[in-house]
């Protein structure tokens, strides 16, 4: 009876997994040996406030969930100590922070991840690390909607004050 419950048990933590994998813009995997229980609680915190959840999971519950999701690609990465970054709601944020991370860090490594129900290699993550947060890209795209409103009321008010200079 016991073993049923125990076997129970680890398909629901596996289908917890497959639906955080399926549900997440953005998914990151990290290898995080050698990182002291100070980094990990500074990393964790930062990521808490970003609105990710962050894991540090086993990877045989890892590979089966990938089977579940369909994302066995994923399964390359998966050795040694593993943590997961999942973010549903911000596609750059998680990678931007375990990048920064990384970078202070070098204990931490970004092994790969899922975007958009893809999996990328860790150079990928990078570089989407690299992208500007979702915040800079809609102040940019503010930026280039507004320039022809900012343009033509330019041309207008130049128009104005040669007719005001000519009368």
């Amino acid at each position: 009876m016991a073993n049923a419950k125990v076997i129970q048990a680890k398909q629901e933590a596996v289908e917890v997994v497959a639906t955080k994998l399926r549900e997440s813009v953005t998914t990151v995997v990290a290898d995080y040996r050698g990182l002291n229980v100070a980094q990990v609680t500074e990393l964790r915190k930062q990521l808490r406030e970003a609105g990710i959840e962050f894991q540090v999971l086993k990877n045989t519950l890892v590979r089966r969930a990938t089977e579940s999701a369909d994302l066995t690609e994923l399964n390359e990465v998966l050795s040694g100590p593993t943590a997961i970054a999942f973010s549903k709601d911000d596609a750059v944020a998680p990678a931007k922070i375990l990048n920064d991370f990384a970078k202070t860090n070098d204990a931490l490594e970004l092994k790969g991840g899922v975007v958009e129900g893809r999996v990328v290699s860790a150079e990928e993550i990078k570089a989407l690390a690299a992208l500007p947060s979702r915040e800079g890209l809609l102040s940019m795209l503010l930026s280039v909607l507004q320039a022809p409103v900012r343009n033509f009321a330019l041309a207008v008010k130049a128009v104005s004050e040669k007719e005001e200079q000519s009368a």
